[in-house]
């Protein structure tokens, strides 16, 4: 048994802890916690007055937990197994890497097929899902996926590619997380309809809107230099009368409303 990663290991949970509780005990003090729904009868309302279409979703009740992970570092035997690409890491946790081979990620049809090349030339790329295609920039947002649900706008658990004009990948970046630990469980999830609630509440949804769907997910609650504590998320979807689609998200468990600063996503390669 090695005593000395054992030692570590322990020192890290249970500083992640602290650091929770700690969070926990100013956020209730302070009262940003409460969470703000209307009776069923006022959102009803509300959404006929605004002409806000939702339907209703089926909800099985839970428990869940909170997540803790430690930020990855890519050993040098797995960049070995990268090909035809040459690799460079800063700091051991974020992988940048420029293509030798042309490979397409967009079909004659001009539609998007990313899933081969993260399947052969990315580590854990099966790991990764997409998240937003930017055309005028050439690029696409993946985020990482833990127990088949997606964290939402972490920058440590991320990947972000980049084509030319021929749709042939240039180039891509890669940060993700690791030594997944679930703590705090009996926690009851809040049900999408409560989220949508929450939404309501607070004025957040414009007239016109549909509410597409609503996805579980996980996002940043603490933060410390490697490790992260995470909570379990609504990811609402909704589309205006324009067609553009916003997302919203609510903490699962207390209601809150997520803003992501989504403008520091991408940091520049180098």
């Amino acid at each position: 048994m090695d005593w000395n990663r054992t030692k570590t290991i322990f020192i890290i949970v249970f500083s992640i802890l602290n650091v929770f509780l700690y969070w926990l005990y100013l956020d209730r003090q302070m009262g940003v916690g409460n969470m703000q729904i209307l009776g069923k009868t006022s959102v009803e309302e509300t959404l006929a007055l605004e002409n806000i279409t939702y339907d209703p979703i089926p909800f099985n009740k839970k428990d869940v937990s909170y997540l803790s992970a430690h930020l990855a570092t890519f050993p040098t035997e797995k960049l070995e197994e990268l090909s035809d690409q040459s690799v460079v890491l800063i700091e051991k946790s974020r992988l940048l890497s420029h293509m030798k081979k042309d490979v397409k990620v967009i079909e004659e049809k001009g539609d998007y097929d990313f899933d081969e090349f993260l399947k052969k030339y990315v580590l854990n790329g099966k790991d990764y899902v997409l998240w937003d295609v930017d055309e005028e920039e050439r690029s696409a947002v993946f985020f990482q996926r833990v127990k088949n649900e997606t964290i939402f706008y972490s920058p440590n658990a991320m990947l972000i590619m980049h084509w030319d004009k021929e749709g042939k990948v240039t180039h891509y970046e890669q940060r993700m997380l690791d030594e997944f630990l679930s703590f705090n469980h009996k926690k009851d999830l809040l049900s999408q309809d409560d989220a949508v609630s929450s939404l309501v509440t607070r004025g957040y949804l414009k007239p016109d809107s549909t509410v597409m769907q609503v996805k579980s997910g996980y996002s940043t609650l603490v933060q410390l230099t490697e490790t992260q504590v995470f909570a379990p998320t609504w990811n609402v979807q909704v589309k205006l009368k324009d067609g553009t689609i916003e997302h919203y998200f609510i903490n699962a468990i207390e209601g809150k409303v997520i803003e992501f600063q989504t403008d520091m996503l991408e940091e520049p390669t180098e």
